[in-house]
């Protein structure tokens, strides 16, 4: 690792000092879409490679499934694109599906090109090729996948690229905090205040260029399949500093989460179902017939409010999800980690089904974007789950979101190249002031309105939605910004309080965005409007022209 090669202070310096870094692009996280475009642009220029906590965790290394690409001479882009469209609710923006299925089997030859070690089998005629798997919303197996852990698969061999090029330079264990504006030019961002959590003080980060690469938001909700660093930080930065966002209301609750006591954010993939698996009751009756004509092979939001029904009709705490009428061997041989995890918690697939629940998973929303990933500010760009492509529209089919990492970051680096001429003008940054604050004696506090926040989200915000529940519970939001901007503005800054400010200013955008959608549409679904409307539009809010770059030491700033 390289943490300190680009910085401009040496690790002597005393902790107090203002410590700034310089490099040509910023890019913060180190999930799939951020390593797949720092190692597109680390031959060009000097990187500076944020990651919250390691290189390892985050949401990619979580993805079982696979990637959506046409491999197969009887599938075409044109399947994938109107599959897409259809798992969209006809909300997805077609230019940038079209775009993105385009560039599918291109950005996986890519990956494949770096050793991403998806799996083979042998055609009749003697010769490799590529297995293909189906998850629900495909009208074809275009799935490319690494058994069942894909997204470690590909998450080391991305890592093991990123950390050997030795024009990436590494930060771990950094919270980005806002963006810095330029005075001069107020469209455009000179760098990034950032928490060193090691050194437990503030940084500044100084790039000509910045992507935000920092995930989803699903830790807003109180269960969710997604790591603890998911806590919207791309997203809400993005705001405060001027950026629309869009579709925040489109939250994907995956269908099935392993529902055990010991099982904590365990994904069970989509492809069981693909392979034939069938959600069942506890007495083992199907019951997905009754609510799609595709029945276990639905699209995820139709699965999801199919398995809430179904718990809340029962007073059920789970469905279940049965494969057992496959043969054993090719249960262990395809499913291996989902297989080696039951086991462990006395469940035996090969024989008996597996509780699940839905889980918040997945933001189809985010920061606005184009098609070269860029937002509002002209040198910034957001790529992954953090922006807002128009690729999923209402809802995410599935193994389209590793796809949208690796063709957004290719196209984002593209852009990037051809403007590495330009020279803005340096200005002076502002050291990040704590000259007035103290260290919290109230942590307690924090952890209550955390819990608080992420469960009335869960109960009013949630896989049914009211306009009522959505009233409620934007006024104990607006309570929540007013309680940290009085008691939390004097202390210093720490992982939950920076979490958590970030949290709150998310599940606010949420909401608006889901008072604005007077429909049901994907995966959202309000009992007060429970049909589609004609000629729906992508949910956009702008921020107001005062919500600017927040001062140096300013934790308060909820104007929307």
């Amino acid at each position: 690792m390289n943490s300190n090669a680009s910085s401009s202070v040496t690790p002597e310096q005393p902790a107090d000092a203002n410590v700034e870094h310089s490099c040509d692009v910023l890019i913060i996280g180190s999930g799939a879409a951020g390593m797949s475009l720092a190692l597109s642009l680390a031959n060009y220029c000097r990187i500076i490679l944020l990651s919250k906590s390691d290189c390892n965790e985050g949401s990619t290394r979580y993805a079982q499934g696979g990637i959506a690409a046409v491999f197969d001479e009887r599938d075409s882009i044109e399947s994938h694109v109107q599959d897409t469209l259809e798992a969209g609710a006809y909300l997805c923006d077609e230019d940038v599906v079209r775009f993105t299925a385009q560039n599918a089997k291109s950005a996986m030859e890519w990956l494949i090109e770096h050793g991403v070690p998806f799996d083979q089998e042998q055609a009749d005629n003697g010769e490799n090729r590529y297995h293909l798997t189906r998850e629900g919303g495909h009208s074809f197996r275009r799935i490319l996948h690494a058994a069942d852990a894909t997204g470690e698969a590909l998450q080391i061999t991305l890592n093991e690229a990123v950390s050997q090029h030795p024009n990436i330079h590494i930060f771990e264990r950094y919270n980005a905090i806002d963006m810095i504006k330029s005075q001069d030019n107020p469209n455009r961002c000179k760098g990034v205040y950032v928490w060193n959590r090691k050194r437990e003080q503030v940084e500044v980060i100084r790039s000509r260029f910045i992507t935000l690469a920092t995930g989803g938001a699903s830790k807003v909700y109180q269960y969710t399949s997604n790591p603890d660093i998911a806590s919207g930080d791309g997203i809400a930065m993005a705001w405060r500093a001027g950026c629309r966002v869009a579709n925040m209301e489109f939250n994907q609750f995956h269908p099935t989460c392993l529902f055990h006591p010991q099982a904590r954010n365990f994904l069970i993939t989509e492809a069981l179902r693909g392979e034939g698996a069938r959600l069942v009751h506890a007495d083992g009756t199907p019951f997905m017939e009754k609510f799609d004509e595709r029945k276990d092979l639905a699209p995820r939001d139709i699965v999801a409010r199919a398995i809430d029904y179904e718990m809340k009709r029962l007073g059920a705490d789970c469905m279940y999800l049965d494969i057992s009428h496959k043969p054993a061997d090719f249960i262990v041989k395809h499913f291996p980690n989902i297989y080696r995890k039951c086991r462990s918690l006395g469940i035996d697939i090969t024989r008996e089904a597996i509780p699940v629940v839905p889980a918040a998973h997945y933001s189809c929303g985010g920061v606005m974007t184009d098609l070269n990933a860029r937002t509002d500010l002209d040198n910034v760009y957001a790529v992954g789950e953090v922006a807002y492509t128009g690729l999923h529209g209402a809802n995410r089919m599935a193994s389209n979101s590793l796809l949208e990492c690796i063709v957004f970051a290719r196209s984002a680096a593209e852009h990037i190249l051809s403007r590495l001429d330009e020279a803005p003008a340096e200005e002076p940054i502002l050291p990040w002031d704590e000259s007035k604050v103290s260290d919290s004696d109230e942590e307690v506090i924090i952890q209550h309105n955390w819990h608080e926040l992420r469960l009335f989200m869960w109960d009013y915000v949630g896989i049914v939605r009211t306009t009522k529940r959505l009233e409620r519970a934007i006024r104990r939001i607006k309570l929540l910004e007013q309680e940290i901007s009085d008691y939390y503005s004097n202390f210093r800054v720490s992982n939950n309080l920076l979490e958590l400010r970030n949290l709150v200013t998310v599940a606010e955008l949420i909401v608006r965005c889901a008072m604005q959608r007077q429909e049901s549409r994907g995966l959202h679904y309000n009992q007060d409007y429970p049909e589609r409307a004609e000629n729906a539009t992508p949910s956009i809010l702008t921020p107001m022209p005062s919500n600017t770059s927040p001062q140096p030491g300013d934790l308060t700033s909820f104007e929307h």
